[in-house]
């Protein structure tokens, strides 16, 4: 409950109102009992008059200081103390009651008699105060919760959530103010991304006439001995000038990426085993297909086994198993292993583990594209231990068998 309290700012303020309406109404009615009290002490304290009471003929029958002294139930009441010292009452009845009313403080019910039935007005009143401000904070607060959650999805990385300005007061002034940024960041980001594609796009070209010159080339042994290391630095750079093109293009949806289409699952990752040397596990499936983007599917899987292998000291295998309509892609090494606080961060574009620059190959996009590619598929991947427990790192890839509708083009 208090946990509720401290993450709700409309439930703060709307109990700010309640504690005012509370302490208003209990320091209204303790005045007004003060009151009612020092009323009632001013009409039951005694008063002396000079009273004078005489006959039908005009003849003084009593004549002295009179004391009045007040009582709710049997009404007024006289002590006359005459100059011979002789002492006197005169009592007067209580109000009869008239039109079926009662009389003040006579017979009606304690809680409608002072000081109860202003407390109980007061508290008719603090309730509908309170039952009224709610919805109206509420509503206030709402879009203060909307803007928030715009902030959250912005933050997470869709660049093109906008928040709905309503008024004219602070609160849409901030929505405003955000919109035009989260506008402008769009922009800029998307230049980057146009930029980034158009450069990796032209590099294309000098590469392809290096690599020609490199093939028209003679000489002895030295000779081909530089021009294998060229060739093999030529080929790391155009594997990472074609994984830049095809994360700008992920990132672009109305790119035109491929056609979707059923693909052997099983054929697909024997080949790309055989690739890299790693052994194809079948666990309880004998046929297995998805629909999904196949160089796109071939990719996820290649960077996942050409990851295992290049950190694995030992045995790489890739084991296919299916959980309902999901297919599951399951890539095991006998590396170092991931840190549990860096298992997310891998996945993050040109990101890599600490120490792993001095590591040959890899930019840290082969993970990032994986995730690209499975989110594109409306899949997952993940990093976690190996199921047998022993040390290195396990990442397993989840597609949907039947892919949806969101990610064909």
């Amino acid at each position: 409950m208090f946990k509720a309290f401290s993450q709700r700012l409309y439930l703060r303020i709307w109990l700010a109102v309640v504690g005012g309406v509370a302490v208003l109404t209990l320091l209204v009615g303790w005045a007004w009992q003060m009151a009612a009290e020092q009323n009632a002490q001013n009409q039951t304290a005694p008063s002396q008059r000079e009273l004078v009471m005489t006959d039908a003929q005009g003849n003084v029958i009593v004549q002295g200081r009179a004391s009045r002294v007040y009582s709710p139930n049997d009404g007024l009441v006289f002590e006359i103390d005459t100059a011979k010292g002789e002492s006197w009452k005169l009592s007067m009845g209580a109000r009869t009651p008239h039109n079926n009313r009662p009389p003040p403080g006579g017979h009606a019910a304690f809680w409608l008699r002072p000081p109860f039935g202003f407390l109980w007005l007061l508290g008719m009143i603090g309730v509908v105060v309170i039952v009224g401000v709610f919805p109206i904070i509420r509503r206030l607060l709402k879009r203060l919760e909307n803007l928030q959650r715009g902030v959250q999805r912005f933050g997470e990385g869709d660049l093109s959530v906008r928040v709905a300005t309503e008024g004219q007061d602070e609160v849409a002034d901030l929505a405003r103010q955000f919109n035009a940024a989260a506008s402008r960041v769009q922009e800029l980001v998307q230049s980057h991304k146009a930029l980034l594609a158009n450069a990796s796009h032209e590099l294309r070209s000098p590469l392809a006439r290096i690599r020609m010159g490199l093939e028209l080339m003679g000489g002895d042994a030295s000779v081909s001995a530089a021009k294998a290391e060229i060739q093999r630095n030529i080929n790391e750079l155009d594997q990472l000038v074609d994984e830049i093109l095809l994360a700008s293009r992920l990132d672009s949806p109305d790119v035109d990426i491929g056609s979707t289409e059923s693909i052997d699952l099983i054929g697909l990752a024997a080949e790309e085993c055989a690739r890299v040397e790693a052994e194809l596990i079948l666990q309880g499936v004998d046929a297995l297909e998805v629909q999904a983007i196949a160089k796109l599917l071939r990719r996820a899987v290649r960077n996942l086994l050409e990851n295992a292998r290049r950190y694995s000291q030992g045995e790489v295998t890739l084991t296919l198993s299916q959980e309902g309509d999901t297919a599951v892609v399951r890539v095991e090494d006998h590396g170092p292993g991931v840190p549990l606080g860096q298992r997310e961060r891998i996945f993050e574009k040109f990101y890599r583990l600490p120490g792993a620059s001095e590591r040959s190959g890899g930019v840290g996009l082969g993970l990032a594209l994986v995730r690209s590619i499975a989110l594109h598929h409306g899949g997952s991947v993940r990093c976690k231990d190996r199921c047998d427990g022993l040390q290195g790192a396990c990442f397993e890839l989840r597609l949907p068998q039947a892919m949806p509708a969101s990610g064909q083009v």
